[in-house]
């Protein structure tokens, strides 16, 4: 009896850890595109042409047009894909969107500018407070934590990402 209620103990601090930990396994179906629509303010994720989940979005601090040059604060719009993925992101966790593209190079190089770089799709992380403005970043997607640890188990490095006006 004695190792039951031991054994009962150990499966609840390992479930309650299991829960609080920013990883999880999706076994759902393949996101196989990510849309962003900046009008709106959504990301959706889907299945072919079926959206699996939505969420509400902020973008750069200046949201409007595409990203041309690094610090203007828009958030790119095209035809990209997720490059990178990273764990410890100082905005709880982030996956990489694989601006700048050829052709963002070559504009911003006709501008005599840098293109930048380093756009990601978010969480918060611990530096946001509420009541912040709803497009705060210097030009990536921005989400909650909680959809971020989603979004970082069901979107996979290679997926294709259209991002609209």
């Amino acid at each position: 009896m004695r190792f039951l209620k031991l054994g009962l103990l150990l499966l609840a601090v390992l479930g309650a850890s299991a829960c609080s930990s920013k990883f999880y396994t999706y076994r759902g179906p393949e996101v196989t595109q990510v849309v962003v629509n900046k009008g709106e303010r959504r990301l959706h994720l889907l299945h072919h042409d079926k959206v699996l989940k939505s969420y509400d979005v902020g973008l750069g601090f200046a949201p409007q047009g595409h990203k041309f040059i690094e610090g203007d604060g828009k958030t790119p719009e095209g035809n990209y894909f997720i490059d990178r993925r990273n764990p410890n992101s100082k905005f709880y966790l982030s996956i990489g969107i694989s601006y700048p593209n050829p052709v963002d190079r070559m504009t911003a190089q006709e501008l005599g500018k840098s293109p930048g770089g380093d756009i990601f799709i978010h969480g918060q992380g611990p530096s946001y407070r509420k009541g912040s403005p709803r497009d705060w970043t210097a030009g990536c997607i921005a989400v909650t934590d909680k959809q971020m640890r989603d979004i970082y188990a069901m979107v996979q490095d290679g997926t294709p990402i259209q991002i609209n006006p």
